[in-house]
């Protein structure tokens, strides 16, 4: 089965998409219209913006929705994903792919979640951290042990799992990890505990967005990082999809999940390679591929 899988946060770099616009009607139409819908020239940041500019979660989450979703479109036929599923952000792009949010409702959301994620980040000092070479259960219950917010936040593959938490607790826990035995564990240039419980303000804030949206039944089965199961039910979706901001993103047991449902070719949409790197150290006998557009 053909599994389609779509990045999130950090995988946006300066020119992203300007071969889609100049190759493609249907992209330029669809780059327009995001412009019209966020009410700021998305294209200008994505095309010729500085890394900084890329930066802000404001445009990045849009950004790189844009980027995935417009690639999948002007993929056409080609484009017949068997199950689908995106890591945090990419969760969004995945739903309007599998037919569940059109692309103005998709873009919509992602512009709610990038600014009530933004806010939350500037009201409270947060962060996050990458854990290198430990087992997830020590991680996990070393995270107990600690004073403060700390907790599993990305489970990106066996031996990589990022922490979040608020700023002292992550310095703690990096230190206390460290000492276990972690190879590394180091604190990320982010500016919030995201998948934490530090951001239950924005939960509740897209929640309400949510609510307000049209969730329709999906074409195929779509994997979510919250449970890490095949979904097809529209409200389901829509329950796991709020409580995704406060919850760990199941990465690597999403993708096993997929395997043992029968995927046996991974196709990455959107930009960057992250996620084919992930697939290669989840389970290297498995085929994983960039999308291309020529």
């Amino acid at each position: 089965m053909k599994a389609y899988i779509f990045p999130g946060q950090g995988a946006q770099f300066t020119g992203m998409g300007l071969d889609l616009y100049e190759k493609s009607t249907v992209a330029q139409e669809l780059f327009e219209k995001a412009n019209k819908i966020l009410g700021f020239s998305i294209t200008d940041v994505m095309f010729e913006g500085t890394p900084e500019a890329l930066k802000e979660t404001k445009v990045t989450q849009p950004a790189i929705f844009l980027h995935s979703v417009i690639l999948a479109k002007v993929l056409g036929d080609d484009f017949k994903p068997e199950m689908v599923a995106g890591h945090s952000l990419g969760e969004l792009s995945a739903l309007v792919a599998n037919g569940v949010l059109t692309f103005e409702d998709g873009l919509k959301l992602v512009s709610k979640r990038a600014l009530a994620m933004q806010k939350v980040c500037e009201a409270q000092e947060s962060t996050m951290a990458a854990v290198l070479g430990l087992e997830d259960k020590i991680v996990e219950d070393t995270c107990a042990e600690i004073d403060g917010v700390v907790v599993a936040a990305n489970y990106n593959c066996p031996g990589q799992l990022v922490i979040s938490g608020d700023v002292e607790a992550i310095n703690k826990a990096c230190e206390l990890l460290t000492e276990k035995g972690a190879r590394r564990a180091i604190v990320l240039p982010v500016g919030g505990a995201f998948h934490s419980p530090l951001m239950e303000p924005a939960r509740e804030e897209l929640a309400a967005a949510i609510e307000e949206t049209t969730f329709s039944e999906p074409t195929c089965p779509i994997y979510q990082n919250v449970v890490a199961k095949a979904v097809t039910n529209p409200e389901e979706i829509k329950e796991n999809l709020i409580a995704q901001l406060t919850a760990p993103v199941r990465w690597t047991q999403c993708i096993q999940a997929m395997i043992s449902d029968g995927g046996t070719e991974f196709v990455e949409v959107g930009p960057g390679k992250v996620l084919q790197g992930l697939m290669r150290k989840i389970d290297r006998s498995v085929a994983a591929s960039g999308a291309s557009f020529n």
